[in-house]
């Protein structure tokens, strides 16, 4: 059985799977007629041919049987449902109260799914990631939305990522691959509209395998261009992928797919409470063969466009049911996947449910978002951690991983201060989410040279700089993967947001205008640094590696463990890393 919309002779066959309903339609529209087709049960699916429908056809799902939320039961036939296998939709979602209220008909509230045209598949070359260059997460729409040299119908899409301006940009600074914040689509969180606020960032999916129309209004199409081109300047892609939640929330959350066809689908306590590993109100269950099946279809659908890897958000979720288990069955499914076996794999290895931390427990072919690594070098530069620290985590955090080291090395992220804010602010500012400040983290490791934010006091200003040319040069002196954030090697300012999800505006979209220009020649000059030196990124531990004091003396346990000693020197074969705290520099030849 193949789930969504597929070809048959004549027409199209519509296939979907709600385990609970009984009855399903097929809604087809025509500009804004509505046809409903009585679909057939076959076990706990639900199917229907219709001859004479073919790609462009718009649909969707109505699902009929008990209303009884507190057991799991959401069967309204006044809601439209999203095909959870759509691969495009009409339009954006927007929230809207009608979307949670039983009999409210949601018929123009909601997206239509499209009948994809046929794809012929790429099969995926080897993908592009490379030790030697760094991981560059950005915004799809924040990215573009205030480059100049974009055309202004064009900013803020996946298709900018490929205008000449921007792949030269990330030639410049030795970009190897791009890690896409969310693309699929999303609706904003129900407390966003009241606030006049929107969600920015896209982790709160509802559709899968589906494009969120605003970001590429070519579909399919835009986004397979955008890879191939990127390709050709070799710059890899990977997708940041959600797959710990959907935007149906908690009991009070919208009912737009999986809710109404299928609530199976998410994590229940004995009680039939939704389980809420994720601090979003509801947690898909990985422990449920059709939650794993529509995971896999994603992650082959964006293969066969290109996509070289994934990475995934909070995902120890994908392993649970309920409590992690690392050899949990989508491992194995992954790793047997003839499309995704050898596609990069990267873990945010927590999330909030009972023992979410699990940096270092995920499979050996995967790599891992490293956060000791962030706080670690952000206290050693603050002046918290001693030297013998600071060096495990430039080593590729052995203690974590052992040899050769699965982590990804970063210092700032989506989620958290920007760089240049985490040296110029020690209190977050987040006003500007309509939470009275209470959101994101409280304590960001970070530091601000005696003044709260912007300053005209020219020893501060100099003395922020030095610290991020150290904190960078740090970044690319480390072993195994690096990633930096888009705008972080010029200097980009949230203005002290440091949970700026809501922000789809100039505090998170990049002002190219005022880059800190120099700062963007130094991490240049880092990058090229880094890929002439395999004995620096190599995610080997080495085993030629000499450690001296910055008098030129090896390095004892007693200096090791001194908590003022300022910094090492490290030479490696036809490399050498300079680390003064005292002199807030780093020297690398």
């Amino acid at each position: 059985m193949t789930p969504g919309a597929s070809p048959i002779d004549g027409g199209t066959r519509f296939v979907v799977r709600a385990r609970d309903a009984a009855g399903v339609w097929l809604c087809l529209f025509d500009e804004d007629r509505e046809r409903r087709v009585v679909m057939t049960r076959d076990g706990n699916w639900f199917v229907c041919d219709v001859a004479g429908v073919g790609p462009g056809q718009r649909y969707g799902y109505r699902a009929e049987g008990e209303w009884a939320p507190h057991a799991g039961r959401w069967f309204d036939p006044a809601k439209l449902l999203i095909d959870p296998y759509a691969v495009e939709l009409d339009r954006r979602f927007a929230y809207d109260p009608a979307l949670s209220q039983f009999g409210a008909d949601t018929t123009a509230i909601v997206p239509r799914a499209i009948v994809p045209a046929p794809v012929v598949p790429i099969r995926p070359a080897s993908p592009r990631i490379d030790p030697a260059r760094p991981i560059y997460e950005l915004n799809v729409r924040g990215f573009t939305m205030m480059h100049p040299d974009v055309p202004e119908a064009q900013r803020g899409t996946i298709a900018a990522l490929a205008h000449p301006s921007v792949v030269a940009h990330l030639q410049k600074i030795g970009v190897g691959t791009v890690e896409l914040m969310p693309i699929v689509a999303w609706i904003d969180e129900r407390h966003l509209p009241p606030l006049g606020l929107t969600n920015a960032w896209g982790y709160n999916p509802v559709a899968m395998m589906a494009i969120d129309p605003g970001l590429a209004p070519g579909g399919v199409a835009e986004l397979r261009e955008t890879i191939a081109a990127l390709h050709a300047a070799e710059i890899g892609v990977i997708l940041d992928i959600v797959f710990n939640h959907s935007g149906e929330s908690d009991v009070h959350g919208p009912i737009l797919s999986l809710r109404g066809l299928d609530d199976r689908c998410y994590a229940h306590a004995p009680d039939g409470s939704l389980i809420n590993d994720t601090g979003t109100g509801n947690t898909l269950d990985a422990g449920d063969t059709g939650v794993r099946d529509l995971i896999l279809a994603s992650l082959r659908h964006f293969a066969t466009l290109g996509v070289d890897g994934f990475r995934f958000d909070l995902a120890p979720v994908i392993a649970r049911s309920p409590g992690f288990d690392a050899h949990a069955p989508i491992f194995a499914a992954i790793a047997a996947d003839p499309l995704l076996a050898d596609r990069v794999m990267i873990a945010e290895p927590w999330d909030i449910g009972p023992g979410g931390y699990q940096l270092g427990q995920f499979p050996a072919d995967w790599l891992e978002w490293n956060d000791r690594y962030r706080d670690d070098v952000r206290r050693f530069w603050r002046g918290d951690a001693g030297v013998g620290t600071l060096a495990t985590r430039l080593m590729g955090s052995a203690d974590v991983f052992g040899s050769p080291t699965r982590s990804v090395n970063f210092l700032a992220a989506h989620d958290g201060f920007t760089l240049a804010d985490l040296v110029s602010r020690v209190e977050r500012h987040n006003h500007a989410n309509g939470e009275d400040n209470r959101d994101g983290h409280g304590d960001n490791l970070s530091w601000n040279h005696g003044v709260e934010g912007p300053t005209d006091d020219a020893s501060v200003n100099a003395a922020r700089t030095a610290d991020l040319c150290a904190l960078l040069a740090t970044l690319f002196a480390t072993r195994g993967h690096i990633q930096l954030t888009a705008g972080d090697e010029f200097g980009r300012s949230q203005r002290g947001n440091n949970n700026a999800y809501a922000q789809d505006n100039a505090i998170t979209w990049v002002d190219w205008a005022a880059r800190d220009v120099a700062l963007e020649e130094h991490v240049a000059t880092l990058s090229r640094w880094r890929r002439e030196r395999p004995a620096v990124f190599d995610r080997t531990v080495p085993d030629q590696a000499t450690w001296l004091t910055l008098d030129g003396t090896p390095m004892t346990p007693e200096r090791w463990e001194a908590p003022d000693c300022p910094g090492f020197e490290l030479r490696l074969p036809g490399a050498s890393i300079r680390i003064d705290r005292a002199a807030r520099t780093v020297t690398l030849a």
